[in-house]
């Protein structure tokens, strides 16, 4: 029997914050935390298998799965929509299995807001400085001068939102953030009602106990 629900984990930071290589390493850490698989309306990069690293879907097919519910939260991000297939969702909740989310503050919201949100909790990911978060975008090569300029832009936009989000990472030492990551995870996973059913039938008994005593 499951001893608890399972927790959905919200990463969310600017581009360049390292909330990539965080996640990785808490999956690391844990291998039982599961990634939510993004569907997504962008075409498939080199090396991108669907169903592994997106669920790649046409324009059409994405919105009749909003419309029909199947999404739990949608944005859209630099032209192309991304969003995040409930149903493996509700059923990683059901098998007790922490699933990690790595959205952006839209989607946070959405999930927060959304009838699976008292299994939720936040955590935003803050560079040192706007100068390091430039840097770690250059150092990274993924993306064209114009993207990086484009991302910075946008990065204050997405910071304003910090105060959304039940915890707040400065990620100055990723080994330190690593460890606070997992500080949380660990803390999370203790909270009581509804991620443990066996609580409410466990403190039953212990009421039955102290009237019988």
């Amino acid at each position: 029997m499951t001893t608890r629900h399972g927790l959905l984990i919200i990463i969310s930071s600017p581009s360049g914050a390292g909330k990539s290589t965080l996640c990785q390493r808490l999956r690391d850490w844990d291998a039982s935390i599961v990634s939510s698989i993004s569907a997504t309306t962008r075409p498939p990069r080199a090396g991108e298998v669907n169903g592994t690293h997106y669920h790649f879907l046409s324009s059409a097919a994405f919105h009749r799965q909003i419309d029909a519910g199947g999404m739990l939260e949608y944005a859209k991000v630099f032209k192309q929509f991304y969003g995040t297939p409930r149903a493996p969702v509700e059923e990683a909740i059901k098998a007790g299995k922490d699933i990690l989310f790595d959205i952006d503050w839209q989607g946070c919201q959405q999930i927060q807001g959304s009838t699976l949100g008292a299994h939720a909790e936040s955590i935003f990911l803050l560079p040192p400085s706007m100068q390091e978060l430039r840097h770690r975008l250059e150092q990274r090569a993924k993306d064209s001068q114009e993207d990086i300029d484009h991302r910075m832009r946008k990065s204050w936009g997405e910071i304003s939102h910090w105060e959304d989000y039940d915890y707040v990472l400065v990620n100055q030492d990723i080994d330190q953030t690593e460890q606070d990551l997992i500080a949380i995870v660990s803390a999370m996973r203790l909270k009581p009602h509804y991620r443990h059913p066996q609580l409410r039938a466990h403190l039953r008994h212990l009421q039955q106990e102290h009237s019988r005593a």
